[in-house]
């Protein structure tokens, strides 16, 4: 079940009769996931570096525990997206469905990034429909607050034809300008878009040429739509400069004023299921 490259990077390959996917042990990140007789659903980089202490750019990097810039103390995004995680459990749970479960726990080299004990676990669900669960256990003496995310990389026919419903009339903040806002109608792409809705409790469907993808989220009520267009596409590492034409992310997160502090010995679960 674990693949490894030449330059030691390890990775878990699933195959079950709906479904096939692929998860990277750094960051548990699932880099592919595509139904069978399907095209893949999540975007991947061509240009992207199967590396030791390198994000991959593509599939759903985990955010945490800070989701972009929120904590200036931490890199941006967090640690755990480049942090050795371990695989604890891989079940089939029928022939359509496998189910895998990785932790991370605070380690020395975490405690001096961010001085707190935790346990964080992902559960992935491979099968007709893609399921992630991120736990987060506060095991310190003391509160800490956490921003998230499962920073999914749509793949899509062409950026342009893309539209995406269910966000009418959320606020949103235009990370972009600094601005909020109020969104009117359907979202479409012309020009780099990075937004953080808030309040959103209803499914999400992603409108393609080629098929209608539909998001759920429970743990969370901040969703992040973001595509870099065409001049950060150019700047972006691990990104060919027309990339962005290629996916959309739209990430199920606890981001600003939907942060989550967790109290000593208590836990918080965000999920996701597409």
């Amino acid at each position: 079940m674990v693949n490894k490259l030449s330059n030691g990077f390890e990775y878990v390959e699933i195959s079950n009769k709906a479904a096939s996917a692929k998860i990277a042990l750094q960051g548990a990140h699932l880099f592919h996931y595509e139904r069978s007789g399907e095209i893949p659903l999540l975007w991947l980089s061509d240009a992207s570096k199967f590396e030791l202490g390198t994000a991959i750019r593509g599939g759903v990097p985990i955010c945490w525990p800070s989701f972009g810039n929120n904590n200036p103390e931490l890199p941006q995004h967090g640690f755990a997206r480049t942090a050795m995680w371990q695989l604890d459990e891989i079940q089939e749970l029928d022939e359509d469905t496998t189910q895998l479960r990785f932790s991370l726990e605070d380690s020395k080299e975490s405690r001096e990034l961010w001085d707190y004990k935790f346990l964080v676990e992902l559960t992935i669900r491979i099968g007709k429909t893609l399921e992630m669960e991120l736990k987060t256990t506060n095991r310190d003496n003391v509160p800490f607050t956490i921003t998230q995310a499962l920073h999914t990389y749509f793949n899509v026919s062409a950026i342009e034809d893309v539209r995406i419903t269910g966000l009418e009339g959320k606020n949103y903040l235009d990370a972009l300008t600094l601005q909020h806002h109020t969104q009117e109608g359907e979202i479409g792409f012309s020009q780099e878009v990075d937004r953080v809705y808030q309040g959103v409790e209803d499914a999400i469907v992603l409108k393609d040429a080629n098929r209608d993808i539909e998001l759920k989220n429970s743990g969370s009520k901040s969703v992040v739509v973001w595509n870099p267009w065409i001049d950060k596409s150019a700047r972006m590492s691990g990104m060919k400069p027309d990339a962005y034409k290629e996916f959309v992310c739209i990430e199920s997160a606890n981001a600003y004023e939907d942060k989550r502090e967790l109290l000593p010995n208590t836990t918080h679960t965000i999920r996701l299921s597409v």
